[in-house]
């Protein structure tokens, strides 16, 4: 039975990567009395319907490697998510609300500053440094100028990727960089919300030369933090990892307790302050989550 990659879902067709071809297929209608979904990125089995195979049925769906909630793609490899530098004005509370959510679903990172061709080198240094101080990989590029393009696609090579990041950061138009022959749509920031218009209606798992996939995915403005919980949410912020074991308690949640090594840290300048900030505001946020659910 031929084996092959789901590239995109639409509609109620599965499109599967097989060999040169795409395979336009269906489900079996166990999927539904099962209550199994497929997901974009899937490895799945299937039967032809047709002497050419164009068309199948999907039969079973393969062994995941990983499983992302939002967006909802399944066997991706790493996680690159872009911020703007401008137009939109970064923001950094969703920028490590996404890195969070990431951190969880322990995917590899890669931080993507886009646009740096709107604001001076000193201005995208400064906001790349609290993010390598923090232990991770970033780089900067501008879809319109062509930086960074080069980079970006040896960091893509031989792997499934998924851009993930708010709308109007430039992911489409990155991915437009990447490939030009993918022409996907490209919105323009709101004068009056400040907020890119959304431009990608569904995930799709695209090709980029020499090899290598990318999930291009809807943008998005807010996300939930369920499956997190007060004691697991410090140990997703990398940095907090060695100066938590300066921590008096064993059960500190970096917050109000005394002799804390990661306040410490913040105050040594070892840790981005508002990184610790935006940690406290998502500590809150479950701590009032987990009230309101009687935990």
């Amino acid at each position: 039975m031929p084996e092959g990659r789901v590239i995109k879902a639409y509609s109620g067709h599965y499109y599967v990567s097989y060999g040169d071809t795409v395979v336009d297929c269906k489900l079996r209608g166990r999927f539904r009395k099962e209550d199994k979904d497929v997901l974009v990125g899937d490895m799945v089995s299937f039967t032809c319907t047709d002497p050419g195979c164009m068309y199948g049925v999907i039969e079973d769906v393969l062994p995941r490697k990983t499983r992302l909630l939002r967006p909802l793609v399944a066997n991706i490899d790493q996680a690159v998510v872009i911020i703007a530098c401008s137009e939109p004005e970064p923001d950094l509370e969703l920028l490590d609300k996404i890195l969070v959510q990431v951190e969880a679903s322990s995917l590899e990172v890669l931080i993507c500053l886009n646009k740096i061709d709107l604001v001076s080198r000193y201005a995208a240094d400064k906001l790349a440094k609290p993010y390598r101080l923090a232990g991770y990989k970033v780089i900067k590029t501008s879809a319109r100028a062509g930086w960074g393009i080069k980079r970006l696609r040896r960091e893509l090579s031989e792997k499934i990727s998924v851009f993930a990041g708010p709308s109007g950061v430039g992911k489409s138009a990155l991915l437009n960089a990447l490939e030009p022959g993918l022409r996907l749509q490209t919105g323009e920031v709101s004068a009056k919300t400040g907020r890119g218009r959304h431009t990608t209606r569904h995930a799709e798992l695209l090709k980029i030369q020499p090899g290598g996939y990318v999930v291009d995915t809807p943008g998005f403005s807010k996300l939930e933090l369920d499956g997190i919980d007060t004691t697991s949410l410090g140990y997703l912020f990398p940095e907090f990892g060695v100066p938590t074991q300066n921590c008096r308690f064993s059960t500190c949640l970096h917050h109000k307790e005394p002799e804390c090594g990661v306040k410490e840290a913040v105050s040594a300048g070892e840790i981005a302050k508002h990184r610790h900030d935006n940690y406290l505001k998502l500590l809150l946020e479950i701590t009032e989550r987990e009230r309101r659910r009687g935990k």
